[in-house]
């Protein structure tokens, strides 16, 4: 065949060691946005509308459940999925080294995170927009008690899973020896 090598072998491992350490390096950076951006909301966001009032903290939350729906957080959110179970499918297929164990942990977390999102941190998102325009609202407080502090407690532990499949990555990273 034309441009066949004797090392054909060793260039299609070379290959594969690149796409699953380039797999590897890209859940890392998407599992770090999404745990950065659930830890920002912990310790920045969600405190500051806790001092505020009960219509500020529905009108905020219910136009950043609008504004959080976009390509670039789709990116990080979807990306963490599809890199980290790359990583792992890849390390499973070639062969099981050091770091699958840290991988299947990192990827457990993150889909854990994923049903926190969606069987608590949604439908609360989906109930306060139901709840309508904050002006319309007739007991805002009953509103926010409804939301904010389920959705404070969902959130601390999708905090805590995504930093838990970050740091389980780290180690997947430090396993292959980068």
């Amino acid at each position: 065949m034309i441009g066949r090598t004797s090392d054909e072998p060793h260039d299609r491992g070379a290959c594969v060691e690149t796409v699953r350490f380039a797999s590897l390096i890209a859940a890392m950076i998407t599992v770090g946005l999404m745990s950065g951006l659930f830890y920002g909301f912990s310790v920045s966001v969600m405190p500051a509308l806790e001092r505020s009032d009960d219509r500020i903290v529905i009108e905020v939350m219910q136009r950043v459940n609008v504004a959080i729906l976009n390509g670039w957080f789709l990116l990080g959110y979807l990306g963490a999925l599809v890199f980290t179970g790359l990583a792992l499918g890849l390390h499973v297929v070639d062969g099981p080294d050091g770091a699958l164990v840290p991988l299947i942990a990192a990827f457990v977390c993150y889909v854990l995170a994923m049903v926190v999102t969606g069987v608590v941190n949604i439908p609360l998102n989906n109930a306060l927009e139901k709840a309508g325009p904050v002006d319309r609202i007739a007991d805002p407080a009953a509103v926010r008690r409804a939301f904010e502090s389920p959705w404070v407690r969902a959130n601390v532990w999708r905090t805590l899973l995504c930093t838990a499949s970050a740091g389980f990555l780290a180690w997947a990273l430090l396993v292959q020896g980068a």
